[in-house]
C-alpha cells in the first residue's frame, strides 16, 4: 500500500505514518510519501518514507516528485494550522482558514493532474462543522451550525469536493477531541491534572465529542479500506461526555481532585469572547452514526476506560 500523507508531523499524522509503515490494523505494510514544507526532512531518510516538498500558502508543490513517488493507493490530508495555538486575531483567523482551504485546493488540484489518480482521499474536517448545539444529538445528517469554526469546516470540506466530483472516493473526517498523552489540545492540559489543578471549564455542561488517538488511526484505516464509505464521517467515540464528566474521569484515573473551575469570564478575558465561546464554552454532542452502521468496532467506546487506556497504557 502506497499512501500520501499531509500533516504527517502532527499528532495524528505521526501516529498514522507509524501504523502504515508497521502494518496491522487494516493498514497493511508499504510505502508512505509525506508532504513536507521546505522539501525533504533534514533528519535524513526514513525506511519506507519518501518526502516531497510543498508550500501550500504559496501554491507550490513538487508534482514531478509526486509522480515519481506514485502511484498512490490512498491520500490522507491532515494539514492545517492549530485552532487553539494563539488568540484569534483577525489575522490568525484568516491563517486558520487559509491553511485548510489553500492546502486542500492545491492538493486536490494536483491529484487530479497526476497520471494515475488515487482511488481514495481522506480529508480532515472537524466536529466544529456543527457549531455550538448544546445537548442536541448530532449525526452526519445533522445540518451545519454557525460561527467561525463551522464556517471553516464548511469551506474545508468544500475545497475537497472537486476530488469527489471527479471520481475519487472522498471522506470528510469530522474529528472530535483526540485523547492522547503525547500532545494535542487535550494532552496540553494533563500536567495541571497531574498536580491536582485540573477541573472543568466554565459551566462544565458543554459536550465534548472525543476519540482516542488509537481509534482515530483505526477510523482512518477503516475508511481507507472500506469502499462503501464516502462523504462525512464523524470520528468520535459513541459516548460523548460533558466537560465536567471528562475532567472527573481524568481525575479519577490519576487519583487527583478536579475541584478547580476556570470561570467563563476569565476564559473570555484571556482568549477573547469569540475564541472562548466557540472553542471551550461551546460544544457538540456528536455520534459516529456512519461508523456504527458500517461496522467499525471502537477499541475504546466508553469514557473512563478510554481515559485509563491513554493515561495508564500498561495497566
Amino acid at each position: 500500500m502506497n499512501t500520501l500523507v499531509s500533516g504527517a508531523s502532527g499528532l495524528i499524522g505521526t501516529a498514522l505514518v507509524e501504523r502504515l509503515l508497521g502494518g496491522g490494523g487494516g493498514g497493511g505494510t508499504g510505502a508512505v510519501t509525506r508532504l513536507i514544507r521546505n522539501g525533504p526532512s533534514a533528519a535524513g531518510p526514513v525506511p519506507g518514507v519518501t518526502d516531497v516538498g510543498w508550500m501550500p500558502d504559496r501554491g507550490q508543490i513538487d508534482v514531478a516528485a509526486l509522480d515519481r513517488a506514485g502511484p498512490f493507493d490512498a491520500v490522507v490530508h491532515l494539514a492545517g494550522a492549530g485552532i487553539g495555538d494563539r488568540r484569534w486575531s483577525p489575522k490568525r483567523k484568516q491563517e486558520i482558514l487559509d491553511s485548510r482551504t489553500d492546502s486542500t485546493r492545491l492538493l486536490v488540484d494536483t491529484l487530479l493532474r497526476l497520471a494515475d489518480r488515487p482511488p481514495v482521499l481522506i480529508s480532515a474536517s472537524a466536529v466544529g462543522f456543527y457549531g455550538d448545539r448544546g445537548d442536541e444529538v448530532l449525526t452526519e445528517e445533522s445540518p451545519t451550525g454557525t460561527g467561525f469554526l463551522a464556517d471553516v469546516a464548511r469551506a474545508w470540506e468544500a475545497a475537497a469536493q472537486p476530488a469527489a466530483d471527479n471520481g475519487i472516493r472522498t471522506v470528510h473526517l469530522r474529528t472530535g477531541i483526540v485523547l492522547s498523552r503525547h500532545g494535542g489540545a487535550w494532552g496540553k492540559q494533563l500536567p495541571l491534572f497531574r498536580v491536582g489543578l485540573g477541573g472543568r471549564m466554565g459551566p462544565g455542561d458543554q459536550y465534548r465529542s472525543w476519540i482516542t488517538l488509537e481509534d482515530e488511526i483505526g477510523v482512518v484505516l477503516h475508511c481507507l479500506t472500506h469502499d462503501d464509505l464516502s462523504g462525512p464521517v464523524n470520528a468520535t467515540a459513541p459516548s460523548p461526555a460533558t466537560d465536567a464528566e471528562l475532567a472527573k474521569a481524568v481525575g479519577t484515573v490519576l487519583h487527583r481532585p478536579t475541584v478547580m473551575v476556570v470561570p467563563a469570564p476569565a476564559l473570555r478575558l484571556v482568549l477573547g469572547a469569540e475564541m472562548a465561546n466557540e472553542l471551550i464554552l461551546g460544544g457538540q454532542r456528536v455520534l459516529p452514526a456512519v461508523l456504527t452502521e458500517r461496522g467499525y468496532a471502537f477499541a475504546h467506546p466508553e469514557l473512563h476506560e478510554a481515559v485509563r487506556s491513554v493515561l495508564l497504557p500498561t495497566a
